[in-house]
């Protein structure tokens, strides 16, 4: 039978807090999600820095999981990053991975992690861009970002959606009229280990938790998906 992923990173957080990091077996005991977000040593790792509270804040809202309420940010070279259910990356600028840095994430994503990468520049040629592609092709091979179809399962593992909603900020934003109609991902044995966005969902989760009563449509439900897929995938 096979087991989701929170199943599965629940045994296997146990095992590696034990040998890595005493102090992680107590808050896997004590939460079923906490988000994390990676610090690397390239680029700029600490945008939308209000993002995380608004996502957590509808898991509060939306789900019955156990939510701690802070964000953690962990360095991506630090072994700490391993025992984490879910993780954030995002920025800007270059993303070029240390030998730890490169170690850790390709070890985190082949044995059952789950990675959102965010590009805030909502592009497809930008230095962010270019360069976390290129990463990413140096670990996974040149196939390895593929296009999510539209009746992927993340798309419906929660709320419902017909592919990934749209932001304010491909729409009018930067006025450069680009609207990217999918998501893109890394599949390792059959789990969707790194989904990655030109669509900046950081940014326009990054607002004043106050003004969340005005919109006509909460924007955050598509990250409950995001978070609901990556635990039970």
């Amino acid at each position: 039978m096979r087991v989701t992923r929170q199943e599965f990173l629940r045994a296997g957080i146990a095992t590696l807090a034990a040998a890595l990091v005493p102090a992680a077996a107590a808050a896997a005991g004590a939460y079923d999600f906490w988000f994390t977000r990676l610090r690397y040593d390239s680029g700029d790792w600490d945008v939308d820095q209000r993002m995380p509270s608004n996502l957590l804040t509808s898991l509060v809202d939306y789900t019955n999981l156990r939510i701690d309420p802070k964000e953690r940010v962990v360095a991506l070279a630090d072994p700490k990053m391993l025992t984490a259910p879910f993780c954030y990356l995002a920025g800007h600028r270059l993303v070029e991975f240390s030998a730890a840095e490169r170690r850790n994430f390709e070890r985190y994503v082949r044995n059952g992690g789950f990675v959102w990468v965010d590009d805030c520049n909502h592009d497809i040629d930008g230095l962010f861009a270019q360069s976390f592609e290129r990463q990413m092709r140096a670990i996974f091979g040149p196939r390895a970002l593929a296009k999510l179809p539209p009746r992927h399962p993340i798309f419906t593992s929660f709320f419902k959606f017909d592919g990934p909603p749209n932001t304010g900020f491909e729409l009018n934003g930067w006025g450069d009229d680009l609207v990217h109609d999918y998501l893109k991902g890394i599949t390792i044995d059959g789990r969707l280990g790194l989904l990655y966005s030109n669509k900046d969902y950081g940014c326009e989760w990054d607002y004043d938790w106050r003004n969340k009563r005005f919109l006509a449509q909460d924007n955050t439900k598509f990250g409950v998906n995001i978070v609901m897929y990556a635990l039970n995938a």
